[in-house]
């Protein structure tokens, strides 16, 4: 089992949503608002605290919990959907899950996804 967490730009959001819509295994996903700050922005850089925008830095969060076998997919679709070409496209992350309790039913691992 897999945890899945994208961290991408709102302007994607319906094209994030259609294409894990039209995956042959729809996960279950939560969106959730963030504020981002991005790496790179220091000495090295052009960034001034006066051209601050915190508009610039919003992003949202998906978490999706899938079993191993449907990860990549799931990983690409949001890699293609998310994708702009423009610095700030955002990240995705897989992490191994160790256990998966649905509180419902109380199934629990593969069987709770």
């Amino acid at each position: 089992m897999k945890q899945v967490t994208a961290i991408f730009r709102p302007i994607r959001l319906e094209a994030v949503e259609q294409a894990l819509h039209a995956l042959p295994h729809l996960p279950g996903f939560t969106i959730l608002p963030a504020h981002g700050h991005p790496r790179g922005h220091g000495k090295d850089h052009s960034y001034i605290a006066d051209e601050w925008n915190p508009d610039a830095h919003q992003h949202l969060v998906l978490v999706a919990f899938c079993s191993d076998e449907v990860v990549d997919e799931i990983v690409q679709a949001i890699e293609k959907a998310a994708h702009t070409g423009v610095p700030g496209d955002g990240i995705v992350a897989v992490a191994p899950l160790t256990d998966v309790l649905r509180i419902r039913t109380g199934e629990r691992g593969d069987a709770a996804l």
